[in-house]
């Protein structure tokens, strides 16, 4: 049987909606999952039963973190926070690590997953960590625009056996301390925490970068996604 995998909603507050990109959904069915977009809510008993349905849960980009979930005050670049959706992905996320629940991280996901951990982010990289890498670029998305290190102690290594990779980029917060517990798999050429993975869980993996873009023209996006539903399918 196909897995389905959760995937946490886009929030457009401006439309009143709920909404979704078609490469989460499509980069899912292609790996060969059943992609289904769940509801925005923080209330235990649903997500309890939402997780007793679905075989893994992707966490999507969007929102900005609310800085004060990890002790900051918000500075004057940090990006629209949606409360609903940070309360939902800490609920989310406090009972699918509890069952061992397959995870992928995307964007805002390796940045929150990383603060629900009890780590902290660049709130504005242009302004707290200037760069000479493009971290926010400009369309066609798909476009790889740096290149990663990756760590050979790592799931990502084992999957691709490659020592780094270009990526595209799309994104203004990073990780900036790593929660404990936590391990690198990627790096940027800057320093930037590009990708992470928990030890000992069955498959945590949290990107920086944006395969839902790009799998379609890049390998590596490809087999990521694959290997996220190959893992939910053994769940």
């Amino acid at each position: 049987m196909k897995p389905i995998i959760g995937i946490v909603p886009l929030v457009d507050e401006k439309k009143d909606s709920l909404w979704m990109l078609p490469g989460y959904m499509d980069g899912i069915k292609e790996a060969g999952g059943i992609p289904l977009m769940l509801p925005l809510t923080d209330d235990k008993e649903t997500i309890g039963q939402l997780l007793n349905t679905v075989q893994g849960i992707l966490l999507t980009g969007g929102h900005d973190v609310d800085p004060v979930l990890y002790k900051e005050t918000p500075v004057a670049e940090c990006g629209y926070i949606c409360e609903e959706r940070d309360k939902m992905e800490k609920e989310l996320l406090d009972q699918a690590l509890e069952s061992d629940l397959p995870i992928l991280g995307i964007c805002r996901g390796i940045q929150f997953l990383n603060v629900f951990l009890g780590g902290t982010l660049y709130q504005d990289l242009p302004t707290q960590r200037l760069s000479y890498i493009e971290h926010h670029q400009s369309p066609p998305y798909d476009v790889p625009v740096h290149r990663v290190s990756i760590n050979e102690d790592s799931g990502l290594y084992r999957l691709l056996n490659m020592r780094s990779i270009q990526v595209n980029s799309y994104h203004h917060q990073a990780i900036k301390q790593k929660a404990e517990g936590v391990k690198s798999m990627a790096v940027s050429e800057d320093g930037i925490t590009e990708a992470i993975e928990i030890p000992g869980k069955r498959f945590v993996w949290a990107l920086q970068w944006h395969p839902e873009f790009s799998y379609r023209n890049d390998e590596n996006s490809k087999k990521i996604f694959e290997e996220f539903v190959r893992q939910c399918k053994e769940r």
